[in-house]
């Protein structure tokens, strides 16, 4: 469905580890617009120290892990509806929405933009493309625009 596409077209590409953190927090909307208003209220606390900060929090673990990430967030806490949509499609049709994001990858990686670099691996398996941190320790949020990533 191509309402599924442009729903995660700005999020496929993402390091598999990350994708499903967001994936699973869109399912908990009110934790995150919770999670996005402490790191708005924190700026200096980023990255591990950030998710330690919010250990107590009763959030579920998937948007604690988002703190790391404030611009995830911030972009999660103003496009709502993106958000719910997503949740809901993922709890009511996850299988559909782990198919949409290899089809994504698959044109993302056809059209020369999905390749292995200082940040990421990208690793074809079969029909899946698995893509991960080159440093488990480190995880980048890469930034692209999907209308150039993925071709016409």
């Amino acid at each position: 469905c191509s309402s599924d596409l442009q729903m995660l077209a700005p999020i496929a590409l993402y390091p598999d580890t990350l994708l499903t953190q967001i994936l699973m927090a869109s399912t908990y909307p009110l934790e995150v617009i919770q999670a996005a208003r402490w790191s708005k209220a924190n700026p200096d606390r980023k990255g591990e120290q950030a998710v330690q900060a919010v250990a107590d929090k009763p959030w579920d673990p998937s948007v604690k892990s988002l703190v790391a990430f404030p611009q995830l967030l911030f972009m999660m806490d103003e496009k709502l509806d993106w958000m719910e949509r997503l949740g809901s499609a993922f709890l009511g049709q996850q299988s559909q929405v782990m198919d949409t994001v290899q089809q994504l990858r698959q044109k993302a990686s056809a059209a020369g933009h999905l390749q292995s670099n200082e940040q990421i691996q990208v690793q074809p398996q079969g029909q899946t493309i698995v893509i991960e941190p080159t440093n488990p320790q480190v995880i980048y949020v890469p930034y692209y625009d999907p209308m150039v990533v993925y071709g016409p």
